[in-house]
C-alpha cells in the first residue's frame, strides 16, 4: 500500500466489464454502474480507515506470547478476518458489473453481510483497546454512509430472463 492509494485498493475503471454486445449503447445512461461506482468510492474511503485504525495498536505493549490462544493472536486473528471481509467487499462490488441479475443478488448478498459484520466488529475493537473510539465510530458512521448507497444501488437492479438454479433469487 502507497501513500498515493491508502485504501489499499484499485481505481474504478469505468469501461473495465464493458461487453462487446452493448456497441452502440455507451452513451445511455446506466444508473447501476454509477451507483456501483458511488457505492465502490464510498468503500474505499472505509478501507482508508479500516488501515489506518489497524495500522496503530492502542494497547500497552505485553510480552510476546507463544499461545496460539492468546488474546494478542486472537486479535490478530480478528483482524486478519475484518480486513479479508472488507477486501472481499471491493472485489464483489467490481464483480457485479458483468450485469447478471442473479451474481448481482449474490454479491449484494455478501456484500451486506461483510459490512454487517465489520460494523458490529469495530466496537469488540473499541472495547478491547485495539483501535481508538474516535476511528471505530467513523468507520461504522462510513459504514452507515455505505448502506446508504449500497440501498440505492439494490434498487436499480433489473431481472433478466436467467433463473437461479437454487431458487434464491427467482
Amino acid at each position: 500500500m502507497s501513500l498515493d492509494n491508502l485504501s489499499g485498493l484499485p481505481e474504478w475503471e469505468d469501461d473495465e466489464f464493458d461487453d462487446e454486445d452493448k456497441d452502440g449503447e455507451a452513451w445511455k445512461p446506466n444508473p447501476t454502474k454509477d451507483a456501483c461506482k458511488a457505492m465502490y468510492e464510498q468503500w474505499k474511503e472505509v478501507m482508508t480507515l479500516l488501515n489506518a485504525a489497524f495500522d496503530t495498536d492502542h494497547r500497552p505493549d505485553e510480552p510476546e506470547e507463544k499461545d496460539e490462544n492468546s488474546e494478542k493472536s486472537f486479535i490478530a486473528h480478528s483482524k486478519g478476518m475484518i480486513i479479508g471481509d472488507a477486501y472481499q467487499v471491493a472485489v464483489k462490488i467490481k464483480s457485479s458489473e458483468v450485469g447478471m441479475y442473479i451474481i448481482r443478488m449474490e454479491n449484494a448478498s455478501i456484500i451486506r453481510k461483510n459490512a454487517q459484520f465489520i460494523k458490529s466488529n469495530m466496537l469488540t475493537m473499541i472495547a478491547e483497546g485495539v483501535i481508538a473510539e474516535e476511528h471505530g465510530r467513523l468507520i461504522r458512521s462510513e459504514i452507515d454512509n455505505f448502506r446508504e448507497l449500497f440501498k440505492a444501488w439494490v434498487a436499480t437492479f433489473q431481472k433478466d430472463e436467467f433463473e437461479d438454479e437454487w431458487g434464491l433469487f427467482n
